[in-house]
């Protein structure tokens, strides 16, 4: 039997595992919690990026129409900006354990973003696509793509490079989230098998927060709570639309929720730690949901894993 093809959107379960993990190594100082427990996440999230990353080169050496097919596709084809970004978010697990490898994971990452957002917004530039197709998956490239090049570049102490691709971030989500949003208001509906891909449109401010967090560490500018206001918004609404956005039966696109879960959470327990009043009030129940949440989809995904193999 012939092995289900491996989506490049299969790397998103490694944006919410080690997201929870770094939410878990900001707990430790903030709450004395064991170490070993963040620290297991971000293994496990090493683990699976690398079980990934090899099953898909091998897939486009393999099949590789297979791999230009979804490259050229009208939504999915965002999504292998996702190889970028998780090597990024690998790349800060690895810090504290060797530098070397945090920087080499780093430039890996940030050449692949470079090449594959230019090349899918070049692409985006020259017209003809469908307005139905615009959809939450469009952030993946130039925003998740920039804000987790910040943020890695912050970590390694490399501020200055790190702001530039911060603004590029920045004002690429501003641009883009009115065209989803207007997509939303002014056409039929969201198909229901894409609607998990609304995870994603809850992202942007707190994965923006927590990059910010690491170009200027310690900071409690208003903006960072602006930031993370948003994003606690969006998730709420999420929260009172969760039928709607169920109506698919589980699959693994539903990790697209768990980048600005785990993020939301970050940044809530770094301006905790930092002080703020709000903050360490909302921290703690952030933090609860954001565990069981995740720990949800780990248990059904791996549950759906022993399903997805041949035989």
């Amino acid at each position: 039997m012939a092995r289900a093809p491996l989506p490049a959107s299969f790397f998103g379960i490694v944006l919410g595992l080690s997201g929870l993990g770094q939410a878990w190594r900001v707990a430790v100082p903030l709450w004395n919690m064991p170490r070993w427990i963040g620290e297991s996440l971000l293994l496990l999230a090493a683990l699976t990026w690398l079980v990934l990353l090899l099953s898909y080169l091998l897939q486009a050496l393999r099949n590789p129409q297979l791999v230009r097919n979804e490259f050229k596709h009208p939504v999915q084809g965002s999504t292998p900006a996702l190889l970028a970004v998780a090597t990024l978010l690998i790349a800060l697990a690895a810090l504290p354990y060797s530098r070397p490898l945090a920087y080499a994971l780093t430039v890996a990452g940030i050449c692949w973003h470079l090449l594959f957002s230019l090349w899918h917004t070049g692409i985006l530039w020259q017209g003809g696509r469908d307005a139905l197709d615009t959809v939450p998956t469009l952030y993946l490239p130039t925003v998740a793509g920039n804000f987790t090049s910040a943020a890695a570049l912050g970590a390694l102490g490399h501020a200055d490079w790190g702001w530039l691709f911060l603004g590029a971030g920045v004002f690429s989500w501003l641009a883009l989230e009115s065209l989803v949003i207007q997509r939303l208001w002014h056409t039929t509906g969201m198909p229901v098998q894409q609607r998990p891909l609304l995870g994603i449109q809850f992202a942007p401010p707190v994965v923006c927060a927590m990059a910010w967090q690491l170009l200027a560490p310690g900071s409690t500018d208003h903006w960072l709570l602006m930031l993370w206001g948003y994003g606690l918004f969006q998730l709420m609404l999420g929260i009172r639309l969760r039928s709607w956005l169920a109506a698919q039966p589980f699959s693994p696109s539903y990790w697209a929720y768990t980048f600005g879960v785990a993020a939301a959470t970050v940044v809530g327990l770094k301006l905790a730690l930092n002080g703020i009043g709000a903050a360490q009030t909302l921290a703690i129940p952030v933090f609860i949901a954001a565990n069981l949440f995740i720990a949800n989809l780990t248990v059904r995904t791996v549950y759906l894993f022993f399903k997805w193999r041949p035989g």
